[in-house]
Protein backbone atom coordinates (compact mmCIF):
# COMPACT_ATOMS: atom_id res chain seq x y z
CA UNK A 1 0.00 0.00 0.00
CA UNK A 2 1.44 3.38 -1.02
CA UNK A 3 2.11 5.89 1.75
CA UNK A 4 -0.33 8.39 0.28
CA UNK A 5 -3.08 5.75 0.08
CA UNK A 6 -2.42 4.73 3.67
CA UNK A 7 -2.62 8.35 4.86
CA UNK A 8 -5.94 8.88 3.06
CA UNK A 9 -7.36 5.59 4.39
CA UNK A 10 -6.18 6.28 7.94
CA UNK A 11 -7.56 9.84 7.82
CA UNK A 12 -10.99 8.59 6.75
CA UNK A 13 -11.05 5.92 9.45
CA UNK A 14 -9.89 8.43 12.07
CA UNK A 15 -12.56 10.93 11.01
CA UNK A 16 -15.33 8.32 11.27
CA UNK A 17 -13.99 7.05 14.59
CA UNK A 18 -13.74 10.58 15.97
CA UNK A 19 -17.24 11.53 14.82
CA UNK A 20 -18.86 8.48 16.41
CA UNK A 21 -16.92 8.99 19.63
CA UNK A 22 -18.07 12.60 19.74
CA UNK A 23 -21.70 11.51 19.25
CA UNK A 24 -21.42 9.06 22.15
CA UNK A 25 -19.52 11.60 24.27
CA UNK A 26 -21.97 14.46 23.85
CA UNK A 27 -24.92 12.18 24.60
CA UNK A 28 -23.29 11.08 27.84
CA UNK A 29 -22.25 14.65 28.65
CA UNK A 30 -25.89 15.75 28.52
CA UNK A 31 -27.02 12.79 30.62
CA UNK A 32 -24.79 13.12 33.70
CA UNK A 33 -24.82 15.61 36.59
CA UNK A 34 -22.74 18.74 35.99
CA UNK A 35 -20.34 18.09 38.86
CA UNK A 36 -19.19 14.82 37.19
CA UNK A 37 -18.63 16.21 33.70
CA UNK A 38 -14.93 17.04 34.06
CA UNK A 39 -14.11 13.50 35.24
CA UNK A 40 -16.31 12.10 32.50
CA UNK A 41 -14.54 14.13 29.80
CA UNK A 42 -11.05 13.12 30.97
CA UNK A 43 -11.99 9.43 31.22
CA UNK A 44 -13.73 9.39 27.85
CA UNK A 45 -10.84 11.09 26.06
CA UNK A 46 -8.34 8.67 27.58
CA UNK A 47 -10.38 5.62 26.54
CA UNK A 48 -11.07 6.90 23.03
CA UNK A 49 -7.37 7.63 22.32
CA UNK A 50 -5.83 4.66 24.13
CA UNK A 51 -5.91 2.13 21.26
CA UNK A 52 -4.41 4.52 18.72
CA UNK A 53 -1.79 5.71 21.21
CA UNK A 54 -0.98 2.15 22.27
CA UNK A 55 -0.48 0.93 18.70
CA UNK A 56 1.76 3.90 17.94
CA UNK A 57 3.84 3.36 21.08
CA UNK A 58 4.01 -0.38 20.37
CA UNK A 59 5.76 0.28 17.07
CA UNK A 60 8.14 2.87 18.52
CA UNK A 61 8.71 1.91 22.16
CA UNK A 62 7.42 -1.57 22.95
CA UNK A 63 7.01 -1.75 26.73
CA UNK A 64 4.48 -2.36 29.49
CA UNK A 65 2.91 1.08 28.97
CA UNK A 66 2.24 0.47 25.27
CA UNK A 67 0.82 -2.97 26.06
CA UNK A 68 -1.46 -1.54 28.76
CA UNK A 69 -2.71 1.15 26.37
CA UNK A 70 -3.44 -1.44 23.68
CA UNK A 71 -5.36 -3.58 26.19
CA UNK A 72 -7.43 -0.67 27.46
CA UNK A 73 -8.07 0.59 23.94
CA UNK A 74 -9.04 -2.87 22.71
CA UNK A 75 -11.73 -3.15 25.39
CA UNK A 76 -12.91 0.33 24.51
CA UNK A 77 -13.39 -0.67 20.86
CA UNK A 78 -15.98 -3.22 21.94
CA UNK A 79 -17.59 -0.92 24.51
CA UNK A 80 -17.69 1.81 21.88
CA UNK A 81 -19.75 -0.44 19.58
CA UNK A 82 -22.36 -1.26 22.19
CA UNK A 83 -22.52 2.28 23.55
CA UNK A 84 -23.24 3.43 20.01
CA UNK A 85 -26.02 0.87 19.60
CA UNK A 86 -27.60 1.87 22.92
CA UNK A 87 -27.36 5.59 22.12
CA UNK A 88 -28.87 5.10 18.67
CA UNK A 89 -31.72 3.10 20.16
CA UNK A 90 -32.47 5.75 22.80
CA UNK A 91 -32.34 8.54 20.22
CA UNK A 92 -34.64 6.55 17.96
CA UNK A 93 -37.19 6.28 20.80
CA UNK A 94 -36.86 10.00 21.48
CA UNK A 95 -37.48 10.75 17.80
CA UNK A 96 -40.60 8.58 17.75
CA UNK A 97 -41.79 10.23 20.95
CA UNK A 98 -41.26 13.65 19.34
CA UNK A 99 -43.59 12.69 16.49
CA UNK A 100 -46.08 10.64 18.50
CA UNK A 101 -45.65 11.26 22.25
CA UNK A 102 -45.82 7.99 24.15
CA UNK A 103 -43.37 8.41 27.05
CA UNK A 104 -45.21 8.02 30.37
CA UNK A 105 -45.40 10.90 32.85
CA UNK A 106 -42.91 9.09 35.08
CA UNK A 107 -40.28 9.86 32.44
CA UNK A 108 -41.43 13.31 31.33
CA UNK A 109 -41.99 14.65 34.86
CA UNK A 110 -38.60 13.41 36.10
CA UNK A 111 -36.52 14.17 33.03
CA UNK A 112 -33.17 14.79 34.78
CA UNK A 113 -33.45 11.74 37.03
CA UNK A 114 -34.42 9.62 34.03
CA UNK A 115 -31.32 10.75 32.12
CA UNK A 116 -29.03 9.93 35.05
CA UNK A 117 -30.63 6.50 35.51
CA UNK A 118 -30.42 5.76 31.77
CA UNK A 119 -26.72 6.72 31.74
CA UNK A 120 -26.09 4.24 34.56
CA UNK A 121 -28.11 1.44 32.89
CA UNK A 122 -26.38 1.88 29.51
CA UNK A 123 -22.91 2.00 31.09
CA UNK A 124 -23.55 -1.06 33.24
CA UNK A 125 -25.09 -3.03 30.35
CA UNK A 126 -22.12 -2.24 28.12
CA UNK A 127 -19.73 -3.33 30.87
CA UNK A 128 -21.57 -6.65 31.35
CA UNK A 129 -21.63 -7.37 27.59
CA UNK A 130 -17.92 -6.58 27.32
CA UNK A 131 -16.95 -8.83 30.25
CA UNK A 132 -19.15 -11.69 28.97
CA UNK A 133 -17.65 -11.32 25.49
CA UNK A 134 -14.13 -11.41 26.93
CA UNK A 135 -14.84 -14.60 28.87
CA UNK A 136 -16.33 -16.17 25.73
CA UNK A 137 -13.28 -15.20 23.64
CA UNK A 138 -10.96 -16.91 26.12
CA UNK A 139 -12.77 -20.25 25.88
CA UNK A 140 -12.26 -21.74 22.40
CA UNK A 141 -14.30 -24.82 21.54
CA UNK A 142 -13.36 -27.82 19.47
CA UNK A 143 -15.80 -28.24 16.60
CA UNK A 144 -15.91 -31.66 14.99
CA UNK A 145 -16.33 -31.79 11.22
CA UNK A 146 -16.50 -34.99 9.17
CA UNK A 147 -16.02 -34.69 5.42
CA UNK A 148 -15.75 -37.41 2.79
CA UNK A 149 -13.76 -36.84 -0.39
CA UNK A 150 -14.70 -39.12 -3.25
CA UNK A 151 -11.14 -40.00 -4.16
CA UNK A 152 -8.62 -42.62 -3.18
CA UNK A 153 -5.73 -41.50 -0.99
CA UNK A 154 -3.50 -44.51 -1.63
CA UNK A 155 -3.52 -46.57 1.54
CA UNK A 156 -5.13 -43.83 3.68
CA UNK A 157 -8.81 -44.34 4.53
CA UNK A 158 -9.04 -41.25 6.74
CA UNK A 159 -6.90 -38.56 8.30
CA UNK A 160 -7.44 -36.15 11.19
CA UNK A 161 -6.58 -32.47 10.88
CA UNK A 162 -6.64 -29.66 13.43
CA UNK A 163 -7.54 -26.34 11.79
CA UNK A 164 -6.94 -23.10 13.71
CA UNK A 165 -7.39 -19.92 11.73
CA UNK A 166 -6.98 -16.29 12.80
CA UNK A 167 -4.93 -16.75 15.96
CA UNK A 168 -3.67 -13.12 15.77
CA UNK A 169 -0.58 -13.52 17.95
CA UNK A 170 0.58 -10.28 19.55
CA UNK A 171 -0.11 -8.10 22.55
CA UNK A 172 -3.67 -9.35 23.06
CA UNK A 173 -3.24 -13.01 22.10
CA UNK A 174 -0.29 -13.41 24.42
CA UNK A 175 1.60 -16.36 25.89
CA UNK A 176 -1.13 -17.57 28.26
CA UNK A 177 -3.76 -17.45 25.51
CA UNK A 178 -1.51 -19.22 23.00
CA UNK A 179 -0.69 -21.97 25.51
CA UNK A 180 -4.41 -22.69 25.91
CA UNK A 181 -4.87 -22.76 22.13
CA UNK A 182 -1.90 -25.12 21.68
CA UNK A 183 -3.24 -27.41 24.42
CA UNK A 184 -6.59 -27.54 22.62
CA UNK A 185 -4.90 -28.33 19.30
CA UNK A 186 -2.81 -31.08 20.89
CA UNK A 187 -5.90 -32.62 22.52
CA UNK A 188 -7.14 -33.43 19.00
CA UNK A 189 -4.09 -35.65 18.39
CA UNK A 190 -4.10 -34.57 14.77
CA UNK A 191 -2.13 -36.07 11.90
CA UNK A 192 -1.78 -32.60 10.35
CA UNK A 193 -2.24 -29.10 11.80
CA UNK A 194 -3.35 -26.31 9.45
CA UNK A 195 -3.24 -22.58 10.20
CA UNK A 196 -5.14 -20.77 7.40
CA UNK A 197 -3.76 -17.26 7.84
CA UNK A 198 -3.51 -14.38 10.33
CA UNK A 199 -1.28 -16.40 12.64
CA UNK A 200 0.40 -13.10 13.56
CA UNK A 201 -1.74 -10.06 14.36
CA UNK A 202 0.36 -7.23 12.95
CA UNK A 203 3.80 -6.18 14.22
CA UNK A 204 6.01 -9.20 14.98
CA UNK A 205 7.78 -7.39 17.88
CA UNK A 206 5.33 -8.40 20.66
CA UNK A 207 5.51 -12.00 19.41
CA UNK A 208 9.30 -12.00 19.61
CA UNK A 209 9.35 -10.26 22.99
CA UNK A 210 7.04 -12.89 24.51
CA UNK A 211 8.93 -15.72 22.79
CA UNK A 212 5.67 -17.11 21.42
CA UNK A 213 7.55 -19.13 18.84
CA UNK A 214 8.63 -21.56 21.53
CA UNK A 215 4.99 -22.15 22.42
CA UNK A 216 4.23 -22.84 18.75
CA UNK A 217 6.98 -25.48 18.78
CA UNK A 218 4.87 -27.45 21.26
CA UNK A 219 2.20 -28.19 18.65
CA UNK A 220 2.17 -31.95 18.07
CA UNK A 221 1.48 -33.36 14.64
CA UNK A 222 2.42 -36.53 12.82
CA UNK A 223 2.95 -34.90 9.42
CA UNK A 224 3.70 -31.28 10.35
CA UNK A 225 2.19 -27.85 10.90
CA UNK A 226 1.35 -25.81 7.79
CA UNK A 227 0.34 -22.16 7.54
CA UNK A 228 -0.49 -19.56 4.92
CA UNK A 229 -0.31 -15.78 4.95
CA UNK A 230 -3.31 -13.67 5.90
CA UNK A 231 -3.92 -9.98 5.45
CA UNK A 232 -2.57 -9.24 8.94
CA UNK A 233 0.82 -10.76 8.16
CA UNK A 234 1.00 -8.21 5.34
CA UNK A 235 -0.17 -5.35 7.55
CA UNK A 236 2.64 -5.99 10.04
CA UNK A 237 5.35 -7.07 7.60
CA UNK A 238 4.98 -10.40 5.87
CA UNK A 239 8.62 -11.37 5.45
CA UNK A 240 9.68 -10.99 9.12
CA UNK A 241 6.48 -12.75 10.23
CA UNK A 242 6.96 -15.72 7.91
CA UNK A 243 10.67 -15.94 8.72
CA UNK A 244 9.86 -16.11 12.44
CA UNK A 245 7.19 -18.78 12.01
CA UNK A 246 9.47 -20.91 9.80
CA UNK A 247 12.24 -20.65 12.40
CA UNK A 248 9.82 -22.08 14.96
CA UNK A 249 8.65 -25.15 13.11
CA UNK A 250 5.81 -23.83 10.93
CA UNK A 251 5.88 -24.67 7.21
CA UNK A 252 4.70 -21.66 5.21
CA UNK A 253 2.89 -22.51 1.99
CA UNK A 254 3.10 -19.37 -0.11
CA UNK A 255 1.59 -20.13 -3.50
CA UNK A 256 2.99 -23.62 -3.11
CA UNK A 257 1.99 -27.11 -2.09
CA UNK A 258 3.20 -30.14 -0.20
CA UNK A 259 2.44 -33.80 -0.77
CA UNK A 260 1.62 -35.78 2.37
CA UNK A 261 2.74 -39.44 2.41
CA UNK A 262 2.14 -39.72 -1.34
CA UNK A 263 -1.58 -39.67 -0.50
CA UNK A 264 -2.91 -36.08 -0.67
CA UNK A 265 -1.88 -32.49 -1.32
CA UNK A 266 -2.03 -29.44 0.92
CA UNK A 267 -2.03 -26.29 -1.21
CA UNK A 268 -1.49 -22.81 0.24
CA UNK A 269 -2.19 -19.49 -1.45
CA UNK A 270 -0.71 -16.10 -0.69
CA UNK A 271 -3.27 -13.76 0.77
CA UNK A 272 -5.05 -11.34 -1.57
CA UNK A 273 -3.47 -8.47 0.43
CA UNK A 274 -0.19 -9.10 -1.42
CA UNK A 275 -1.28 -6.73 -4.18
CA UNK A 276 -2.18 -3.82 -1.91
CA UNK A 277 1.00 -4.06 0.16
CA UNK A 278 3.64 -5.11 -2.39
CA UNK A 279 2.14 -4.37 -5.81
CA UNK A 280 2.64 -8.02 -6.75
CA UNK A 281 -0.08 -10.48 -7.68
CA UNK A 282 -0.43 -13.94 -6.27
CA UNK A 283 -0.20 -16.92 -8.59
CA UNK A 284 -3.32 -18.38 -10.11
CA UNK A 285 -4.44 -21.73 -8.77
CA UNK A 286 -3.69 -23.22 -12.17
CA UNK A 287 -0.05 -22.11 -11.94
CA UNK A 288 0.34 -23.25 -8.33
CA UNK A 289 -1.08 -26.68 -9.16
CA UNK A 290 1.14 -27.27 -12.17
CA UNK A 291 2.52 -30.79 -11.80
CA UNK A 292 0.00 -31.93 -9.19
CA UNK A 293 -1.62 -35.36 -9.53
CA UNK A 294 -5.29 -34.38 -9.50
CA UNK A 295 -6.43 -37.93 -8.92
CA UNK A 296 -5.36 -37.50 -5.29
CA UNK A 297 -7.31 -35.42 -2.73
CA UNK A 298 -6.57 -31.69 -2.99
CA UNK A 299 -6.89 -29.56 0.16
CA UNK A 300 -6.58 -25.80 -0.33
CA UNK A 301 -5.93 -23.12 2.28
CA UNK A 302 -6.95 -19.63 1.12
CA UNK A 303 -7.32 -17.10 3.93
CA UNK A 304 -10.08 -14.89 2.55
CA UNK A 305 -13.21 -16.73 1.31
CA UNK A 306 -13.55 -14.65 -1.84
CA UNK A 307 -14.35 -15.95 -5.33
CA UNK A 308 -15.12 -19.48 -4.18
CA UNK A 309 -15.73 -20.51 -7.78
CA UNK A 310 -11.96 -20.44 -8.44
CA UNK A 311 -11.42 -23.51 -6.26
CA UNK A 312 -14.32 -25.33 -7.91
CA UNK A 313 -12.99 -24.59 -11.40
CA UNK A 314 -9.50 -25.77 -10.40
CA UNK A 315 -10.81 -29.12 -9.15
CA UNK A 316 -10.08 -28.51 -5.45
CA UNK A 317 -11.79 -31.04 -3.18
CA UNK A 318 -11.82 -28.97 0.01
CA UNK A 319 -11.06 -25.30 0.66
CA UNK A 320 -10.37 -24.05 4.19
CA UNK A 321 -10.57 -20.33 4.96
CA UNK A 322 -10.96 -17.89 7.83
CA UNK A 323 -10.63 -14.10 7.89
CA UNK A 324 -14.27 -13.13 8.53
CA UNK A 325 -14.40 -13.95 12.27
CA UNK A 326 -18.10 -14.13 11.32
CA UNK A 327 -18.26 -10.52 12.46
CA UNK A 328 -16.73 -11.31 15.89
CA UNK A 329 -19.02 -8.75 17.56
CA UNK A 330 -22.79 -8.95 17.18
CA UNK A 331 -24.38 -7.53 15.01
CA UNK A 332 -21.45 -7.42 12.57
CA UNK A 333 -22.17 -11.05 11.66
CA UNK A 334 -25.12 -9.77 9.62
CA UNK A 335 -22.70 -7.62 7.62
CA UNK A 336 -20.22 -10.44 6.92
CA UNK A 337 -23.12 -12.63 5.78
CA UNK A 338 -23.92 -10.01 3.14
CA UNK A 339 -20.30 -9.43 2.11
CA UNK A 340 -19.19 -13.07 1.76
CA UNK A 341 -20.83 -15.95 -0.04
CA UNK A 342 -19.86 -18.02 3.00
CA UNK A 343 -19.12 -16.10 6.20
CA UNK A 344 -18.93 -19.11 8.51
CA UNK A 345 -19.56 -22.83 8.23
CA UNK A 346 -19.82 -25.48 5.54
CA UNK A 347 -20.84 -25.22 1.89
CA UNK A 348 -20.63 -27.40 -1.19
CA UNK A 349 -20.39 -26.21 -4.80
CA UNK A 350 -20.26 -28.95 -7.38
CA UNK A 351 -17.57 -31.39 -6.26
CA UNK A 352 -15.80 -28.81 -4.10
CA UNK A 353 -16.47 -28.51 -0.38
CA UNK A 354 -15.72 -25.43 1.71
CA UNK A 355 -15.37 -24.61 5.37
CA UNK A 356 -14.90 -21.06 6.63
CA UNK A 357 -13.89 -20.87 10.28
CA UNK A 358 -14.87 -17.98 12.55
CA UNK A 359 -11.35 -18.32 14.00
CA UNK A 360 -9.83 -19.02 17.39
CA UNK A 361 -8.34 -15.60 18.22
CA UNK A 362 -9.60 -12.05 18.06
CA UNK A 363 -8.64 -8.86 16.27
CA UNK A 364 -9.02 -5.50 17.98
CA UNK A 365 -11.34 -6.12 20.93
CA UNK A 366 -10.39 -9.32 22.86
CA UNK A 367 -14.09 -10.06 22.81
CA UNK A 368 -16.55 -12.27 20.94
CA UNK A 369 -20.28 -11.72 21.20
CA UNK A 370 -21.38 -13.03 17.81
CA UNK A 371 -20.03 -16.59 18.06
CA UNK A 372 -17.71 -18.89 19.98
CA UNK A 373 -14.01 -19.14 19.02
CA UNK A 374 -13.30 -22.50 17.44
CA UNK A 375 -10.63 -25.02 16.54
CA UNK A 376 -11.77 -27.54 13.97
CA UNK A 377 -11.24 -31.24 14.43
CA UNK A 378 -11.54 -32.21 10.79
CA UNK A 379 -11.82 -35.90 9.96
CA UNK A 380 -11.35 -36.53 6.25
CA UNK A 381 -12.56 -39.83 4.84
CA UNK A 382 -11.59 -41.22 1.44
CA UNK A 383 -13.16 -43.93 -0.71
Amino acid sequence: MKKSQFIIFFSIVLAIYGSINYYIFITGWNAIPRNFRLYYAITFLFLALSFIAGRFLERKFLNCVSSLMVWIGSFWLAGFVYLLLFVLFVDFLRFINFIVPFFPSLITNYHEQTKHLLFFIVTLSTFIITVAGYMNARAPRIKELNITINKKACSLKNITMAVASDIHLGTIICKSRLEKIVDKINSINADIVLLPGDVVDEDISPVIKQNLGEVLRKIKSKYGVYAITGNHEYIGGVEPACKYLIEHGIVELRDSYVKITDSLYIIGREDRAIRGFTGKTRKSLEDIMDGIDKTLPLILMDHQPVKLAEAEMAGIDLQLSGHTHHGQLWPFNFITKKVYELSWGYKKRGNTQYYVSCGVGTWGPPIRTGNHPEIIKLTLGFI
